[in-house]
């Protein structure tokens, strides 16, 4: 099967790319959970609606402590999703169509069910094997407390301790203890991992977590210095790439190594980074020696306000040109609230609060937020560099906030003490078609329940149909893929209040109307738009694409 990717090694710096949560997308043996054949059988769907790539969540071994990025082996499919011959069939499938290939790699920590924790419990403390991880004798008069005051970013300690006595970090959940990237087996396992899915014809990696592998390891561990502030919250307390475990400078040693392995294949693997950083320091992930490309956080955490979001904009494609990257744009994934419910929510709103009210506490209009989606999804289509969407943004599916406590399966609800009901929300497996059990995800019942109101929003519903947030899609795909030349834009000085509008170098321009009225359509052919027009004028929450 030719290497379809081969044809543009740059294809991944102005794609669109479509992120899978592989056990909600599609269940072909009807045992509830998604499945690597159910991906399989659903590519067409992908093909159709004009993506160039599909990225994978992780689909390893797992016993889904963290909805599969606690990984017990880094080199296998969880049998609940299929076998590496299952695997294997789907990238020549998704090649055969013309899509490429993605999938997550998990390096900062492991599950504790992986064959080197268990071995690390087993040898005791100075073993050989628990120098693979981060463990520590703990503080006070019998080493009962941590050894530092590092949070976890699911809520508590960062440190467990074992029955030996010993603590090992965890910066998420106990089920994922930290791997320590100065040692030299670490590194050499992940060289491996690279290259054993990057041979089976896989086209690029996301990495998890890509600022928090490098670690300050001296004696005696640092303390935060405020345990109740989480590790991001304190990161602007220290000098840049100094924190003792964020964003240090150190790991990109790590990433320059990857490089060279990525580089050794035709064409070279890409790779986007996770790197939870401010701008300037992001970069540095993006750079062409390292992963490549980084996403761009700020975009998705930005309000629906014009400037807000034309600052955003700036911002990003200067931080992506200062790396020789091209920039990424994406307004949901796996683990925040889906835009067409987050962008409705008033400014200044608490999502957790939010969620743990069933989202009736503000209520959300739907309909109106499906509108804003619409505006907002071609908006972004329309910025030079990569667009990453969710599996479902493309049906315009809301956040399904009124998932009852006793279905929930994120680890967060347990770990904050049911004070926060997680990202379950964003995960309720998608409906195809408008009846049966799960609306066509499976034969029987899903692994979380959908509401009934999935049916209007299934593929089912949509497809053909003129003006569905399905077609609405494909259109913008396809129109997309021809007019795209260069990675500029220029902005537009004479826009009125609350409106955003930029050309591309083509001459395709965009219109965003982000104010509660309408505004003059400007002169030009009108190529596309995400809501109808008035008489010649752009409504509120509505995006126009002119030639």
């Amino acid at each position: 099967m030719p290497d379809l990717s081969s044809r543009d090694p740059n294809w991944w710096r102005q794609a669109v790319v479509y992120q899978v949560y592989p056990r909600s997308f599609a269940d072909a043996d009807g045992d509830g959970l998604g499945d690597l054949k159910g991906i399989t059988q659903r590519l067409t769907h992908l093909a159709a609606l004009g993506v160039d790539a599909l990225w994978l969540s992780p689909f390893y071994p797992s016993e889904l402590a963290d909805g599969g990025y606690d990984v017990a082996d880094y080199r296998d499919v969880d049998p609940r999703l299929g076998t590496l011959d299952d695997f294997d069939a789907m990238v020549a499938e998704a090649h055969r169509l013309g899509l490429k290939v993605m999938v997550d790699i998990v390096p900062n920590h492991t599950s504790h069910q992986h064959v080197w924790f268990q071995e690390a419990l087993h040898g005791g403390p100075g073993s050989a094997a628990r120098e693979r991880y981060v463990f520590r004798d703990g503080k006070g008069a019998k080493g009962e407390l941590p050894p530092t005051d590092w949070q976890s970013v699911f809520g508590g300690s960062a440190w467990r301790r074992v029955p030996d006595g010993q603590w090992y970090l965890h910066l998420f959940t106990p089920e994922q203890p930290d791997l320590n990237w100065d040692h030299e087996e670490v590194r050499a396992d992940f060289r491996t991992t690279l290259r054993f899915w990057s041979d089976r014809g896989v086209d690029g990696f996301r990495v998890d977590v890509a600022h928090a592998l490098a670690k300050d390891l001296s004696e005696p561990l640092r303390d935060l210095g405020e345990p109740e502030l989480s590790a991001e919250d304190a990161l602007p307390h220290f000098a840049p790439g100094t924190h003792p475990f964020y964003d240090r400078d150190e790991v990109h040693e790590i990433y320059r190594d990857w490089r060279k392995i990525l580089d050794a294949y035709v064409p070279p693997r890409m790779a986007v980074a996770e790197a939870w950083v401010p701008g300037a320091r992001r970069a540095r992930y993006a750079r062409p020696d390292e992963l490549g490309q980084a996403f761009n956080f700020e975009y998705l955490q930005a309000g629906w306000d014009a400037d807000e979001l034309k600052q955003v904009i700036v911002d990003s494609l200067a931080t992506a040109r200062a790396a020789g990257a091209s920039a990424t744009w994406v307004l949901s994934n796996h683990d925040v609230v889906r835009h067409a419910s987050r962008l409705m929510l008033p400014p200044g709103t608490d999502a957790g609060a939010w969620l743990l009210s069933g989202g009736t506490s503000p209520t959300v209009d739907e309909t109106a937020g499906l509108r804003r989606a619409r505006a907002a999804t071609l908006l972004m289509l329309a910025l030079p560099g990569s667009s990453y969407v969710y599996q479902g943004e493309e049906l315009g599916l809301p956040e399904v906030a009124e998932l009852p406590v006793e279905v929930l399966q994120d680890p967060v609800w347990e770990q904050t003490g049911h004070t926060s009901k997680g990202r379950d929300g964003c995960r309720v497996p998608l409906p195809w078609t408008t009846s049966g059990p799960s609306y066509g995800f499976g034969a029987g019942a899903a692994w979380l329940p959908q509401p009934a109101r999935f049916a209007s929003y299934a593929v089912e519903a949509q497809d053909g149909v003129e003006g569905s947030t399905l077609e609405l899609y494909r259109r913008a795909l396809r129109l997309r893929r021809k007019l795209l030349s260069g990675e500029e834009l220029s902005w537009a000085e004479d826009t009125p209040p609350g409106v955003l509008g930029f050309a591309r170098g083509d001459g395709w321009r965009c219109v965003a109307n982000l104010s509660g009225t309408a505004v003059p359509l400007p002169p030009g052919e009108v190529l596309l738009s995400s809501a109808p027009l008035d008489d010649g004028r752009i409504g509120p929450d509505t995006t126009v694409w002119l030639a």
